[in-house]
C-alpha cells in the first residue's frame, strides 16, 4: 500500500490489552484467542512514503495471514443520523456483537484449522472533553473483542482518519492481509488508498450506508455492503428507504426537516 501522507508518530492500536503483570510480548505473533499482537510504532513501520514497498517482517517464515476490520465511529455516527433523519437511538445504533459474529464468520469462522486467518476488529473513534457516557461504550466494545483507537477531540477539526490508514498500512506490512472490511462512508479519505490494496491482491469491502456511500458503489475494484443488510446488525428496521430496494409501488421519503425550519435557517444565512 502507498501511503501519501506525512508521516506522524504512531496511533495504531496493538491488539487486545495484556494483564498489568505479564511481560512484553517480543514479537507479533498471533495469541491463542487469534487476535493479533503488537506491532512496530506507526511512524517506524510506514517510515518509507516514497512508494517503495517496505521489507518483509519477520525471520523469513511467511507473515500470517488477517482478515482486518475497521470501524469509522465518527462517520458511522453522522451518517446514521444523516439517514434516519434523527438523533440515533438506542434501537436504532448498530449491534456490535452481531458486527462481529459476521466478520468472523466471513473469516472462516471459528475453526483454527491451518490456514485460518486471524482476525481483528479495531474501532476509532475521536472523544469529546466530557465523554459521558463513552467510557461505558469503549469498555462494551473491548468485552465484544474490538480494539479501540481513542482520540482526544479538542478542535473541531480533529480527526482520526489518518490513524486508521496508519493501522491499515501497518498490518499490511507486519500480516497479510487477505480480507480489509471498511466500515465508512468517507471517500474522500478511503477511495484510493482502499483501490490500491485491492490491486495488490487485497478483498476490501467497504460497509456502510448506500445513500452516502456513492465511492464504494461506483468502484469496480471495491466490493460494498449496506450495513443494514449486515445480518442482525439492527434491533430493527431503521427508518429509511433506500433507492437500491423501494417497493414496486414506490415510496415517500419525508423530509428530514421541517420547509419552514428550512426557509428560517436559509434567510438567516442571506441576510448575514
Amino acid at each position: 500500500m502507498n501511503v501519501r501522507r506525512r508521516v506522524r508518530r504512531a496511533t495504531s492500536p496493538v491488539g487486545p490489552p495484556r494483564p498489568a503483570d505479564a511481560a512484553p510480548p517480543l514479537d507479533a505473533s498471533p495469541g491463542a484467542d487469534g487476535q493479533t499482537g503488537p506491532v512496530l510504532d506507526t511512524s517506524e513501520a510506514v517510515a518509507d512514503v516514497s512508494g517503495e514497498p517496505l521489507p518483509a517482517v519477520g525471520d523469513g517464515q511467511s507473515r500470517p495471514s488477517l482478515d482486518l476490520l475497521i470501524w469509522d465511529a465518527p462517520n458511522i455516527d453522522m451518517t446514521l443520523s444523516t439517514v434516519i433523519g434523527a438523533r440515533p437511538t438506542p434501537a436504532s445504533r448498530p449491534r456490535f456483537d452481531a458486527i462481529a459474529a459476521w466478520f468472523v464468520e466471513g473469516a472462516g469462522g471459528l475453526s483454527d484449522a491451518p490456514g485460518a486467518p486471524e482476525v481483528e476488529a479495531c474501532v476509532f473513534a475521536n472523544i469529546p472533553p466530557q465523554p459521558g457516557s463513552l467510557q461505558r461504550w469503549v469498555e462494551a466494545l473491548r468485552g465484544f473483542g474490538f480494539s479501540v483507537f481513542a482520540r482526544p477531540k479538542t478542535q473541531p477539526d480533529d480527526d482520526i482518519d489518518q490513524d486508521m490508514l496508519d493501522h491499515i498500512a501497518v498490518r499490511a506490512h507486519s500480516h497479510r492481509l487477505r480480507r480489509l472490511v471498511v466500515f465508512s462512508g468517507d471517500g474522500r479519505n478511503f477511495a484510493e488508498p482502499l483501490e490500491d490494496l485491492v490491486r495488490d491482491g487485497v478483498q476490501v469491502v467497504v460497509v456502510a450506508f448506500s445513500e452516502v456511500a456513492g465511492y464504494a458503489i461506483s468502484s469496480d475494484l471495491l466490493e460494498f455492503i449496506d450495513i443494514e443488510d449486515v445480518p442482525g446488525a439492527f434491533v430493527e428496521p431503521l427508518d429509511r428507504v433506500r433507492l437500491d430496494a423501494l417497493p414496486p409501488d414506490g415510496a415517500w421519503l419525508r423530509p428530514t426537516r421541517s420547509l419552514r425550519e428550512f426557509v428560517a435557517a436559509f434567510a438567516a444565512r442571506r441576510g448575514g
